[in-house]
């Protein structure tokens, strides 16, 4: 397992980061503890939770839950200082949460210490911004942007609150870093330049969407990335599962993400189906295990700081984890751009 400086700082982790969205829905609290267990002996130090989780359904009624279960795990390690924990404050819209209020200074403070009690840890090391309060393109939102009807509010004047927010928490030694998720370039800069004006913490990593099927961020949110040091956590690296293969000639196994979101919020379009059946195909002619492939393509990307996996069973989760042993040679890669070029955005 390799290691990855977050942002400009001192703290590094591992390029695979276990993801947990599916603990508490999907899975229960002693499979959840299984995969924590195993993806530290594997050499994994970076673990992604959110106060909205499990979202496999997304139910008012679960909210915090996954933080409960990473608690009870967390509670009393030996090792927490070697552990990288992260955490998201919900939004602005999501009106289960704080009936939907745009994220200030006060809600980010009352919003980390409440997750704070329930992972049972003093600190946190990464809290993240889900989502901008003005709104993103993100979860398929892009094909009728338009960022003329965006509620921009005071764009500077709220970052400064929350940044102000966040260099008091480091004080007090409740968080260590902070940073951004579903963030556009001209967001993240934006973060960059108050930080660079006011004085304030700087933003250390950005969690947006990537995979194979998803490449967004290849363009500018990639020079932002590389430029400013705010890195690309990649969640979704397998499409939802479907990078997995195993909805492949229409199958739709029992208990899997299809099974339950048959579109995969938006991911599993005809035009998916089409590139996931040429990267399989790929794969199949390199000997390559499909998911396998997706996960180290995504290691390859300059930008990026760590990719987000997720497992709903020990088999998934040690399948994952040995993509970070998989090196894809220049004939795969040539391979993979063939089909990028054919089919660049197929959902």
């Amino acid at each position: 397992m390799r290691y990855n400086p977050l942002g400009t700082t001192d703290t590094r982790v591992s390029e695979l980061c276990l993801g947990t969205m599916t603990w508490g829905s999907q899975n229960s609290e002693a499979e959840a503890h299984e995969q924590l267990d195993h993806a530290v002996g594997e050499g994994v130090n970076f673990f992604d939770t959110a106060e909205m989780y499990p979202t496999t359904p997304r139910l008012a009624e679960t909210t915090g839950l996954t933080e409960k279960i990473v608690g009870n795990w967390l509670k009393g390690r030996a090792d927490r200082d070697r552990l990288v924990v992260a955490t998201k404050v919900t939004g602005e819209g999501n009106k289960d949460i704080r009936g939907g209020a745009r994220v200030t200074g006060a809600i980010l403070r009352q919003a980390l210490e409440a997750s704070l009690q329930r992972l049972q840890t003093d600190y946190i090391d990464l809290y993240q911004l889900h989502w901008p309060n003005r709104g993103s393109y993100h979860f398929r939102k892009y094909w009728d942007w338009d960022p003329h009807d965006l509620e921009l509010g005071d764009v500077d004047g709220e970052i400064a609150d929350m940044l102000g927010e966040v260099q008091k928490l480091q004080a007090e030694g409740k968080l260590r870093h902070f940073g951004l998720s579903n963030e556009t370039a001209w967001g993240t800069r934006k973060w960059v330049e108050a930080s660079e004006r006011h004085g304030l913490p700087r933003v250390v990593s950005i969690q947006n969407e990537y995979s194979l099927i998803c490449r967004i961020f290849d363009l500018d949110l990639a020079e932002v990335a590389v430029h400013e040091k705010v890195g690309l956590l990649a969640y979704s690296p397998l499409g939802a599962s479907a990078l997995s293969g195993k909805y492949l000639d229409g199958a739709i196994p029992a208990g899997s993400r299809r099974s339950m979101q048959p579109n995969l919020n938006g991911r599993y379009t005809t035009q998916a189906e089409q590139a996931i059946a040429r990267y399989s195909e790929v794969a199949a002619r390199h000997g390559l295990d499909l998911a396998q492939m997706a996960l180290a393509f995504c290691l390859t990307r300059p930008f990026m700081t760590s990719v987000i996996i997720g497992a709903t069973s020990m088999q998934q989760l040690k399948t994952n984890l040995a993509a970070a042993n998989v090196e894809l040679g220049d004939d795969v890669m040539a391979d993979i751009l063939k089909v990028f070029r054919d089919l660049p955005r197929p959902m």
